[in-house]
């Protein structure tokens, strides 16, 4: 804030006991101070004769701010109205406001004539966006010498009425930015519909089969996500599923992810291997991918019958598979990020899948989660849940896999909402006996 030695008189000495206001712009030092004294460009005292402008204000001080330093704080009550000489301040009409939202203030400009008229409480912040001069008017300089000037009534109601517009055309903008908002939230709950309805997350998914069992969570960050996956029957006994993340979250993020879903559906029902498939779609989403986007990707077919999965895989975390009464990651092939290299290629692997064998496929929004000392979640934190449930000797209901799993993940960032899609897809083949 202004202290004792950044104040100074308007007007000092001889000069202002002639009230010759040609001989004070003469005699000024610099070009501000002759702008100083040379009242006309002031609204305030535009076409006020200057001598008795000056017989009123001229041993009123001129204070000197910093950049940030606040000269009307909102809801105090305020007794002195400030002209600004030089630089430039910004009026906040909320504490939270944005800095694009404020009022700016430019010199010549007049401060807290409102609340010295009326006597209520500041109705904004004025906050130093530059370093600044003020001429500090207290209201009895103000209401008992200035405003008996001829002509400066007048100057003061147009004033008001200029500053009076510029703050309704201000606040018609915030309110227009408001509706726009409102819209684009309608808009964003309906594209969170849409892209939940593209996604399996029916639980079970297959509740007619009794030789398989899969269940999928997936819950954005945002309004909208990137994250993903699918489960569907390319014949009787061959499942396709997938799971996938888009970098990033938010609406392109999603727009890239229903891209990518609708050419995954459209390439598993002519494409029988998985790497082939991968092969196909990074090639597709490269043309056109102005917006430099990507994902990773696990994708398989599993035979149920035989238990066979040919699985590939474009740079996502390794899944977990539970067999023999332990959890371990799957050994996954080499494979770069899909939709960022066209001339990538990318290769399969095959295992046998047993009864009981259960596969857990999830996006980084799960392993990476970090609790409030940046330690991550991490694939041994999963693996030992997976193990924990799976390995009992009643076959683990995969809902119920899933929601510990989102608990466990919950329970140690200490947060509900997470800063990551959460995505999770649970598989696992069944014995008729166990399925009955």
């Amino acid at each position: 804030m202004t202290g004792p030695d950044k104040e100074k008189r308007f007007e000092r000495g001889p000069e202002r006991r002639r009230g010759e206001s040609r001989d004070i712009f003469n005699n000024a030092r610099s070009a501000v101070e002759r702008r100083t004294l040379d009242l006309q460009w002031i609204p305030l005292l535009k076409g006020v004769d200057p001598v008795a402008a000056l017989a009123a204000i001229g041993d009123s001080p001129v204070m000197e701010y910093q950049v940030g330093d606040v000269l009307i704080s909102l809801g105090q009550l305020n007794d002195c109205i400030f002209i600004l000489l030089s630089g430039s301040l910004a009026a906040h009409l909320q504490s939270n406001i944005r800095e694009d939202q404020a009022i700016p203030i430019i010199a010549g400009q007049c401060i807290g004539e409102l609340s010295v008229i009326d006597g209520q409480p500041a109705t904004a912040s004025v906050i130093a966006t530059t370093d600044v001069r003020v001429l500090k008017l207290t209201s009895d300089v103000f209401w008992d010498r200035l405003m008996v000037v001829p002509g400066v009534a007048r100057n003061l109601a147009l004033t008001l009425s200029e500053r009076m517009r510029r703050t309704n055309a201000r606040a018609l903008g915030v309110l227009r930015e408001q509706l726009a908002l409102e819209h684009l939230r309608r808009e964003l709950d309906a594209a969170r519909q849409l892209q939940i309805s593209m996604l399996p997350l029916q639980r079970p998914m297959f509740p007619d089969r009794l030789d398989l069992d899969v269940c999928g969570l997936m819950e954005a960050a945002s309004s909208v996500g990137g994250d993903f996956f699918d489960v569907f029957f390319l014949e009787d006994d061959r499942l396709f599923f997938c799971l996938g993340d888009v970098s990033g979250h938010g609406i392109a993020s999603a727009l890239f992810m229903a891209r990518a879903v609708g050419l995954i559906r459209v390439l598993a029902m002519t494409t029988v291997e998985p790497h082939r498939l991968l092969d196909l779609l990074n090639q597709r989403l490269c043309i056109g991918n102005d917006s430099n986007l990507f994902l990773t990707m696990f994708c398989a077919v599993l035979d149920i019958r035989s238990g066979e999965l040919q699985y590939s895989n474009g740079g996502h975390c390794a899944p977990i598979l539970f067999t023999g009464g332990r959890s371990s990651l799957l050994k996954l092939p080499k494979g770069p990020l899909i939709g960022a290299f066209a001339a990538a290629r990318y290769s399969s692997r095959t295992l046998n899948l047993g009864v009981e064998d259960l596969l857990l496929c999830y996006s980084d929004g799960i392993t990476e989660a970090c609790s409030g000392s940046g330690e991550e979640f991490s694939e041994r934190r999963c693996a030992e849940i997976v193990a924990g449930l799976a390995g009992q000797p009643r076959p683990v209901d995969l809902n119920l896999l899933l929601d510990t799993l989102h608990s466990a993940v919950a329970e140690f960032t200490g947060k509900t909402d997470f800063e990551d899609d959460c995505t999770m897809l649970a598989l696992r083949r069944l014995a008729p006996a166990h399925s009955a």
